[in-house]
C-alpha cells in the first residue's frame, strides 16, 4: 500500500514498529519520553511501550550513549537518541573508542549493535551549537557505518536494516526534513548499501545527500530549464560511500558538483572528489565542483544562515560554470 505522510511520522512508525516486533529493542535518550521528542518523534511512544523501553535520560551525551553500547553488548538491540549532531561530540569518546572498535580488537568476538539517531544541520535558527553538520566526520571512522535518509521512504524503511547490522550505526535525520511529506510503499525494501539516482540526467551530476537533496533537485529543475540535464544521485549511506554508482554517473554525465552541508575544508565532498578523480578522472570533461558550508559558525541571523548554507541558486551557478556559463 503506498501512502503519503511526513519525515516526522515515517520515523515514528520505524521505530514503532521495531518496538513492537523485537523485545530486545528499547529508546533511550533526552525528552524522548513525556516529551515526546525534541522534534516530536518519539510523540505516543512512552503510552504504548512505557518507561521500561521508552527511557528518559538525564542531559549526559557520554553517559547515556555509553549505557545504550553496554546494553548492545549484553545482548539488546538499543536506539539511542542524541538531541543534536553537536550534542554527539560529548560522546565521541564512546563511539569512536568503544563502539567503532570492539569488533575489531575482540577479534570479531564482540559486535555492538546500537543505533544511534541524531538531528543534524541547519536553517532553523537555533545558531551554531545546534546547527551544524559533522556526519562528515563520523564518516572517516571504520567499525561504524553512518546513514542519512533524504527521503520520507527511506526515514520509514531504513531503520529496521540498521537494527539488523551486527555492528554500530550512526543515522542522521536532517532538521529541515521532519516536516516534509512524501509517499511511503509499505511494502518496499529498503537497504543500507546503495546510494540512488533520484533524477536521471545526462549532461551533469549533482551529488549530495539529506537536508541537501531537495535543493539539488530543485536546481536540477532550474538546469533543465536552462538546457542542462543533471542528474541527481543521494548518497543515502555515507560510510561505506557506493563508489560504483558515483563513478557510473560521472562516466555518463562527464560533469559532476557535489553538494555538502559540511564545510568545505577536509569535507565529505573532498572525499567524494578525490574518489572520482581516482577512478574517473580520464572520463572529466571538466574540473569537479562543490557547494559547501561557508567557513563560518553557522550564523543566528536568518539571512545570514541562509547566506552559509549550500542554496538552489549556487548548485546552478557551479553547475553552469562546468559549462563555461556565468551565473
Amino acid at each position: 500500500m503506498i501512502r503519503k505522510i511526513t519525515y516526522r511520522e515515517a520515523v515514528r512508525e520505524a521505530l514503532q514498529q521495531a518496538l513492537r516486533q523485537d523485545p530486545r529493542v528499547f529508546l533511550m535518550g533526552e525528552d524522548v519520553g513525556a516529551y515526546g521528542g525534541t522534534y516530536a518523534v518519539s510523540k505516543g511512544l512512552l503510552d504504548e511501550f512505557g518507561p521500561e523501553r521508552i527511557r528518559d535520560t538525564p542531559l549526559s551525551e557520554l553517559g547515556f550513549v555509553g549505557a545504550g553500547i553496554g546494553a548492545a553488548l549484553g545482548g539488546m538491540r538499543p536506539i539511542v537518541e542524541v538531541m543534536t549532531v553537536n550534542f554527539s561530540l560529548l560522546a565521541l569518546d564512546a563511539i569512536v573508542n568503544t563502539a567503532a572498535l570492539y569488533r575489531h580488537m575482540s577479534g570479531g568476538q564482540f559486535s555492538v549493535p546500537v543505533v544511534i539517531r541524531m538531528a543534524t544541520g541547519a536553517g532553523r535558527q537555533v545558531a551554531a551549537q545546534h546547527s551544524h553538520s559533522f556526519e562528515g566526520w563520523y564518516a572517516h571512522i571504520p567499525g561504524i557505518r553512518i546513514v542519512a535518509p533524504a527521503t520520507v521512504q527511506d526515514a520509514r524503511g531504513m531503520l529496521a536494516a540498521c537494527l539488523a547490522d551486527p555492528d554500530p550505526v550512526l543515522f542522521f535525520e536532517h532538521a529541515q526534513l521532519y516536516n516534509l511529506e512524501g509517499e511511503v510503499d509499505d511494502d518496499a525494501v529498503v537497504d543500507i548499501t546503495r546510494a540512488c539516482v533520484r533524477r536521471p540526467g545526462s549532461d551533469v551530476s549533482l551529488i549530495t545527500y539529506g537536508g541537501s537533496l531537495p535543493k539539488a533537485m530543485a536546481a536540477a529543475d532550474t538546469l533543465a530549464g536552462l538546457g542542462i540535464s543533471a542528474e541527481v544521485i543521494d548518497l543515502r549511506v555515507l560510510r561505506p560511500l557506493d563508489d560504483a554508482t558515483l563513478v557510473a554517473s560521472v562516466r555518463k554525465c562527464r560533469r559532476a558538483v557535489i553538494v555538502d552541508e559540511g564545510w568545505r575544508s577536509g569535507s565529505l565532498a573532498a572525499e567524494i572528489m578525490a574518489r572520482l578523480v581516482e577512478q574517473a578522472f580520464y572520463d572529466l570533461d571538466a574540473p569537479l565542483a562543490r557547494v559547501c558550508s561557508e567557513e563560518v559558525p553557522i550564523p543566528y541571523s536568518k539571512h545570514l544562515e541562509e547566506a552559509a548554507l549550500p542554496q538552489p541558486g549556487k548548485i546552478v551557478a557551479a553547475a553552469r560554470a562546468l559549462f563555461g556559463k556565468a551565473g
